[in-house]
């Protein structure tokens, strides 16, 4: 059976209602302290027996919450109406609010070395519902508990590659940023790069402009493919011509682009390899490089010392580089970057 998204269901349900109905019930999926459709008191009451008949309240079910140690970082399974499963964060931000790093795929196919995720392969993608239901579930877990602050920043980091799954995330980007106040230069989408997809959204209309963080991982061929497995011989330069692109079309103050780079000890550290990562982010033109020193997930790889995570953003910056340093957060409770695998947490 095709999938049918929520807010078309919503649409077509109530043929004779007035139109606005389906905006209501779609508002109300948002709305503070709502917990079902029997709340939602707008809406008749016959309306709200047939929504709760027909049209699921959530798409994701909670199996289980951990806390990290700081109490600055939580880490859910949730379990869509299929059985699969998928992680999704949340995670104190330097501003005093919360970000949440959303799922987009069970599994990932991209297969980065050092990528728990990755070792699961794909099953599948998720729907635009199931992404947008894993804001409603920190919102109302936010709502629920002791935690103060609202949601003030989404990141598309979690399991999956967002841009294999392009048409579902910009359905849940677009209704996220029509339904809550979480704007769109608050929400990044990160991706390894696939190309055909990041030449689509510079000509779609439809792509709210929301920012990008590209994976790079290093600046050199040999190791980027090493690192990640779907990277190819000419893939660097090609990027490089896309994010001139995307800077003439989309970039400003607030649209900048960043790439990602997880430090891996021995692999991408080296003196060469930030010479090589300084050349490359100058010439892509207003870029900063985010440096994430490696969480642990199997053993392949080591964590860099904190003096060589230093010495190694020294030298960038010394090229003229902007960079910042992502402090990890959650890595006991395996929710760190590269760590998400979909386990429940007794399983660890």
């Amino acid at each position: 059976m095709a999938y049918v998204s929520r807010a078309e269901r919503l649409k077509t349900l109530f043929p004779n209602e007035p139109a606005f109905r389906s905006k209501q019930a779609e508002e109300a999926l948002f709305a503070a302290r709502t917990r079902g459709w029997e709340d939602v008191r707008a809406l008749p009451k016959a309306v709200r027996e047939r929504l709760a008949r027909e049209v699921p309240w959530t798409s994701l079910r909670e199996v289980a919450v951990v806390e990290s140690a700081h109490k600055d970082t939580f880490k859910a399974l949730v379990e869509a109406e299929d059985g699969a499963r998928v992680e999704t964060v949340l995670m104190r931000n330097a501003r005093g609010g919360w970000t949440v790093c959303l799922s987009s795929q069970v599994g990932c196919a991209m297969r980065c070395a050092f990528c728990a995720t990755g070792r699961l392969g794909l099953a599948r993608s998720l729907s635009a519902d199931e992404m947008v239901d894993q804001v409603r579930f920190w919102q109302a877990f936010l709502l629920s508990s002791s935690h103060p602050g609202r949601i003030s920043n989404l990141v598309f980091m979690g399991m999956g590659e967002p841009l294999a799954n392009y048409e579902n995330v910009k359905s849940a980007l677009n209704t996220i940023v029509a339904h809550t106040d979480i704007g769109p230069t608050h929400i990044t989408v990160s991706t390894v790069g696939i190309l055909p997809r990041l030449e689509q959204l510079l000509v779609d209309k439809d792509w709210p402009s929301v920012r990008l963080a590209i994976s790079l991982h290093s600046a050199n061929p040999k190791t980027r493919k090493d690192i990640v497995p779907t990277s190819y011989g000419d893939f660097l330069p090609k990027l490089l011509d896309w994010t001139r692109k995307y800077l003439v079309a989309l970039g400003n103050r607030r649209h900048h682009l960043t790439f990602e780079y997880v430090l891996l000890c021995g692999v991408n550290d080296t003196d060469e390899q930030a010479d090589a990562l300084a050349t490359f982010a100058n010439a892509a033109g207003h870029a900063r490089v985010n440096v994430v020193p490696y969480n642990a997930t199997d053993g392949a790889f080591a964590r860099p010392a904190d003096a060589g995570v230093r010495g190694f953003v020294a030298r960038l910056e010394g090229r003229g580089v902007t960079v910042t340093v992502r402090r990890a957060m959650g890595d006991d409770i395996a929710a760190a970057c590269g760590q998400l695998a979909a386990s429940h947490p007794t399983d660890r």
